[in-house]
């Protein structure tokens, strides 16, 4: 009787396990059939793009042509890259200095700023893009870099100064109070033990808040309208008499997603370790 409830329960194991794997698998295939369409239309002519064939003759015309007029993607693309580097190159040593004051200071009205923090990323991005604009356009950097990096600005540094802090508070204080002790003065301390020990948090913060600029639509579409245009925005401009232009829609899109691609695979490591430090206190 013993050897038949432990045959049963391991075949109910077995059944648990497989039926996991097969949902794992499932969702997989899910979520990569999207990818896998757009990089086989990114290759097919305007005429195989609308047939459902998995052989076809490849081809590089789709590149060629986003990149020459009317298109003009590379100026796109060097307006994302800009805005976007730009964006945490700024954000996240101003976020990096504000997690720290919030996480080793005792400063009056904390919890009160901390909370208007996070609030500011539950207002609808529809809400204030109109007040943007007409600021914007005051000041006369409606349709520029500075623009869209100021906005990005705006929409990231929340995000990041929770995300930080939340690494910061994993490091031991005790740490940095020996320094202190030793002689080490506090841009030092930040220097030398805080810094290194949060790297992978800061990499962490640095590559949402890449992912986030380099991918905004609402604020690209309102504030820029010719010289600042990102490459988002670019991906409406393929269309035709005869209809949107999947083709050349899917060569622009494998070129807005391959920097992602390439991010995600050299920063791997830093991005794992960055995930999970902290989440245990």
């Amino acid at each position: 009787m013993t050897e038949a409830r432990m045959l049963s329960g391991r075949r109910k194991k077995q059944f648990w396990g497989s039926l996991h794997l097969v949902l794992i698998l499932a969702a997989i295939f899910v979520m990569l059939i999207p990818i896998i369409w757009i990089a086989m239309a990114a290759f097919k002519t305007h005429v195989d793009v609308y047939q459902l064939k998995l052989q076809f003759t490849p081809t590089l015309e789709n590149f060629k042509i986003v990149f020459d007029a009317p298109y003009f993607l590379g100026h796109k693309l060097m307006n994302s890259t800009i805005v976007a580097f730009v964006t945490v190159l700024f954000a996240i040593p101003i976020a990096t200095c504000a997690a720290y004051s919030f996480s080793r200071f005792r400063l009056r009205g904390e919890t009160m700023m901390l909370v208007m923090i996070l609030a500011t990323q539950f207002v609808p991005a529809v809400v204030i893009v109109l007040p943007f604009f007409v600021m914007f356009r005051d000041l006369g950097i409606l349709d520029t870099r500075l623009g869209l990096i100021l906005v990005n600005l705006a929409i990231v540094m929340p995000f990041a100064i929770w995300m930080i802090k939340g690494f910061i508070d994993g490091i031991p204080i005790d740490t940095e109070e020996a320094a202190l002790v030793d002689g080490s003065t506090r841009i030092q301390v930040i220097r030398n033990i805080v810094l290194p020990m949060a790297a992978p948090g800061l990499v962490t913060a640095g590559i949402f808040c890449f992912i986030i600029a380099w991918n905004e639509f609402l604020f690209a579409l309102i504030l820029t309208s010719k010289d600042a245009v990102t490459l988002p925005i670019g991906l409406a401009l393929f269309k035709a008499e005869e209809g949107d232009l999947w083709n050349l829609l899917a060569a622009a899109g494998i070129i807005i997603m391959v920097p992602m691609f390439v991010l995600a695979l050299i920063i791997q490591k830093h991005f794992v370790q960055g995930m999970t430090m902290g989440a245990v206190r």
